[in-house]
């Protein structure tokens, strides 16, 4: 092995370190990686077959020494102390200008803080967040750093051959200084879970309403996937129902325990989007409603104590139609809510975003891609300053003409008594966002009677407080 020839390093050799890794090398840049797992390493050198380009080590030294000036170093590891861990280790072989990328879903303060500390050690670090799953990392992520801008010079050639392309356009933008990235990733996840979590609802609603069969939700899915509707978790929605179970002869879809986990970043989304005082209540809702899946047993019980009403009779059509329009309409509303609170975001933290460069990047290889980013970033193209998609005169029609499908949708599920909290929230934002007049003034009132916390006026500037009942 020729020391210090290697262009890129990665440290965390689990399956999707080794995939991106591979990627790496696959666009020809010789890539080292690090693991102490000894079995990982070998799996790297058996994955990489004849390729020169990639090796691996469990020697930190060894993997140090193999890179060439200035250092490249990827963390692919756990978020958490793990990634301080990974980060001291390497410190005593690294020298002046290195450079550490952390690609986990690190929260956006922890990466703050270890730029500070490694900027003291005259060390650049960034984080950068990668979405795609196993598969992107290894065909084409969406990639998301942030950080510091000249030492990203020195990835950016390295990220834009491994990125996903869309139309030839890699997948990849310099986003802005500190945790940009890690932040832009965050937000990123936490739309992923409205997404999904509304996904699952429509799905409800078809089944349970019109029972169509697996066979049938995977045909509806399919088309609404080859229309406005088109995006990554459309599509493998459809794939799912026809996967069979290999231990009954059920579709594996209905054999799956309807509990759903989370690693935190969507509830990483919601609290801080609280923090900023921008709403988010569609994705707050996906996180609850993975909170309430876990209390299978009290769920179960509750179903027990109270009835459910009669479904009403809708026809299969009229509701697959409708389901269509009120998934859009989510849709747009989930990427709403994220993109106004990254647009807050980076006025109070300095990020410096741009909405469009971000809409651009998640066209492919990441988790929530789908044709409608296009249009979201032709609306922010147009107008860089618009803080809510909303105000966007593009995307108006396209909501006005969904409205009406989507209030009956609301409408017909609570009194089927099925469960569409994502939807509903979806709905209720939006008639609370587009409204002049809020019955928000009776809650200053209140407000002011019990603790004098005074009030404005809407005739007069001023702050007020009232004796009430004097």
């Amino acid at each position: 092995m020729d020391y210090k020839d290697y262009d890129f390093g990665l440290v965390g050799l689990g399956v999707m370190g080794r995939n991106f890794i591979l990627n790496v090398a696959d666009n020809n840049f010789k890539a080292f990686g690090y693991d102490l797992d000894e079995e990982k390493v070998e799996a790297l050198k058996t994955e990489g077959g004849d390729l020169s380009k990639v090796s691996a080590s469990t020697d930190i030294k060894t993997f140090v020494q193999a890179l060439s000036s200035p250092r490249k170093i990827m963390l692919l590891v756990p978020a958490g102390k793990i990634v301080d861990q990974a980060i001291e280790s390497l410190l005593p072989y690294l020298d002046e200008d290195d450079i550490i990328i952390d690609g986990g879903n690190s929260f956006f303060t922890d990466t703050d803080r270890r730029e500070a500390y490694l900027k003291d050690k005259g060390i650049h670090f960034f984080g950068s967040g990668v979405s795609g799953g196993a598969e992107g990392a290894r065909k084409g992520p969406s990639i998301m750093p942030g950080g510091d801008k000249e030492a990203y010079q020195h990835v950016k050639p390295i990220f834009e051959a491994v990125s996903a392309k869309y139309k030839g356009e890699p997948c990849v933008a310099y986003l802005g200084p500190k945790s940009a990235g890690n932040y832009v990733k965050m937000v990123h996840n936490g739309i992923e879970y409205a997404m999904m979590q509304l996904t699952s609802e429509i799905y409800d609603l078809l089944k349970k309403s019109s029972g169509l069969s697996n066979g049938e939700l995977h045909q509806v899915y399919s088309k609404w996937n080859e229309g406005r509707l088109q995006s990554f978790l459309v599509e493998i929605t459809a794939e799912i129902f026809t996967q069979k179970d290999d231990l009954t002869d059920s579709d594996l879809v209905d054999m799956i325990l309807d509990k759903a986990k989370q690693k935190g970043t969507g509830k990483w989304t919601s609290q801080n989007a609280m923090d900023l005082g921008i709403p988010v209540p569609t994705i707050d809702m996906a996180v609850s409603m993975r909170e309430i899946s876990a209390l299978k047993d009290e769920r179960i019980l509750a179903d027990n104590l109270y009835n459910r009403p009669e479904i009403p009779s809708i026809s299969k059509e009229e509701l697959i139609e409708k389901a269509e329009q009120s998934l859009y309409f989510a849709f747009i509303i989930a990427y709403a809510q994220g993109l106004h609170q990254l647009s807050y975001a980076s006025k109070d933290y300095g990020y410096e975003l741009d909405m469009a460069t971000i809409a651009r990047i998640w066209r492919a290889g990441c988790i929530i891609r789908a044709g409608l980013l296009a249009d979201i970033a032709e609306a922010y193209t147009a107008d860089k300053e618009v803080p809510n998609l909303l105000l966007s005169p593009s995307f108006v029609p396209k909501v006005q003409e969904t409205l009406p499908a989507v209030r009956d949708m609301v409408a017909f599920a609570a009194k089927s008594g099925i469960p569409v909290p994502g939807l509903s929230s979806a709905l209720s934002y939006f008639d609370a966002y587009t409204s002049s007049k809020l019955p928000l003034n009776l809650i200053q009132a209140q407000r002011d009677h019990f603790g004098s916390h005074t009030y404005e006026r809407i005739d007069r500037d001023g702050i007020f407080h009232t004796e009430w009942g004097a």
